[in-house]
């Protein structure tokens, strides 16, 4: 078994263009993926998958194509789409290192700020003494 073997293609009535064949032929394409039954994943990539944006509650990614004119280019447009997800999906990310500031950029920040308030001060009526 293969993962094509897995997905399920829908073919449906495109809204984009199609010309004289726009509600006769279904070019769209809806792409059907169930992840957590898939055999190909691996557990941390299922669990990130997870976490992603537009999975339903069953586990299923789906993606609709239907920029091209024929079938056949946006099936493989969909396929595109999901080999993108499953690839960054796939890819470990990497631990944040904690950072400090620098002792320079500490020092131009603290006197930007001192500049700020002594125009502050100038504005007001009564002149600040120091």
């Amino acid at each position: 078994m293969t993962l094509l073997q897995e997905i399920e293609f829908n073919f449906i009535r495109s809204p984009g263009p199609g010309g004289q064949n726009v509600n006769k032929v279904a070019t769209a394409v809806q792409l059907r993926f169930n992840m957590l039954r898939s055999k190909f994943l691996l557990e941390p990539t299922r669990m990130r998958l997870l976490s992603l944006p537009g999975i339903t509650k069953e586990g299923e990614i789906i993606i609709k194509a239907s920029c091209h004119r024929t079938q056949e280019r946006n099936k493989q447009d969909a396929l595109n789409r999901l080999y993108t997800l499953l690839k960054h999906a796939s890819t470990v990310p990497k631990k944040r290192k904690k950072t400090k500031p620098s002792f320079a950029s500490q020092t131009r920040r603290l006197n930007s700020k001192t500049r700020h308030g002594k125009n502050k001060s100038l504005r007001s009526d009564k002149p600040d003494l120091n």
